[in-house]
């Protein structure tokens, strides 16, 4: 056991390198970022080099900023749950003022870089920020239209590419929203049946019928359905300047089946092990479908 002396001088360390990453989840944060810089990609006939290091450092810094004071709002809670005890604030590794400053000093300079693009993008970004903070982390120990509240500040990210770039919102950017919002209905659906127990301990409602059961399951098969039909939107060429090819539409349609065959075995097996697996089918899909875009658009369109 650690003696009060032992655990003051942890407490006021200096944060670490680690700790920062853990603090502002590194892999999630990355991944909002390669969503956005593919959105650029898919918008922008040329690339101009600073707009991508702006955006992935403005990026970076919004997702950053946002883990970084859900974290201090759910510190006790998380030190109730197994995954999260020995992140750096529950652990006792940071003091929450640091990671108040932290969490400020990356919504100024997130803001920044993204202003530096164009003011829109800016709004977005900030716009982002208030929803994860402000509403959908509050909400989780409330309802579990939580995870319907929190697909919003989670889809900003893919269209806020396509906004750097044309410094406007349309229908392109909707449908990019519109794909990376229904997807998060499945992907947060399966990671809340894997930690249901853990999320219990801490009174978080993310489960749709508030437990892992046949009806949870139909959700998440029946919203897997919505994104694989909204993810070949662009092929039928009402979606303006967002187009897709007939290879691509194929393509998105055999990444759909994958989704749509781990989603099945969940609801007929209802066991962890199947909804870790359409979790990781999930991440797989959304980011798949994301390249097969941007290969689409440079080959074939």
């Amino acid at each position: 056991m650690k003696t009060h002396t032992e655990t003051k001088s942890t407490i006021t360390a200096i944060p670490t390198l680690s700790d920062f990453f853990q603090l502002t989840k590194m892999r999630l944060a990355l991944s909002v970022v390669f969503s956005a810089l593919a959105g650029y990609f898919l918008a922008a006939p040329t690339y101009d080099p600073l707009v991508i290091l702006y955006l992935f450092l403005g990026g970076y810094a919004m997702v950053g900023a946002s883990n970084a004071f859900n974290q201090i709002l759910e510190i006790k809670r998380d030190a109730l749950m197994k995954r999260t005890q020995n992140r750096p604030l529950p652990s006792g590794r940071m003091r929450i003022s640091s990671a108040f400053v932290i969490a400020a000093l990356l919504t100024l300079s997130g803001a920044y870089f993204l202003y530096a693009i164009n003011p829109r993008t800016a709004l977005f970004g900030m716009v982002s920020i208030f929803l994860y903070v402000c509403c959908y982390t509050p909400l989780k120990t409330i309802t579990p239209l939580s995870v319907f509240v929190g697909a919003f500040p989670g889809a900003i990210p893919y269209m806020l590419g396509w906004v750097a770039y044309t410094g406007k919102f349309g229908i392109e950017p909707g449908v990019l929203f519109m794909v990376q919002f229904f997807w998060q209905f499945p992907h947060f659906w399966a990671i809340g049946w894997q930690l249901e127990d853990d999320y219990n301990k801490a009174g978080f409602k993310m489960l749709p019928t508030g437990k892992a059961d046949q009806a949870t399951a139909f959700q998440i098969l029946f919203y897997s359905m919505w994104t694989i039909a909204i993810s070949i939107l662009p092929y039928t060429n009402y979606t303006g300047s967002l187009q897709l090819s007939g290879v691509g539409c194929i393509v998105l349609l055999l990444l759909g089946a994958g989704l749509l065959y781990y989603g099945i075995r969940l609801m007929r097996f209802k066991t962890k092990k199947q909804a870790r697996q359409l979790t990781f089918a999930s991440i797989g899909y959304i980011t798949l479908v994301q390249i097969v875009y941007v290969i689409d658009k440079i080959i074939f369109l």
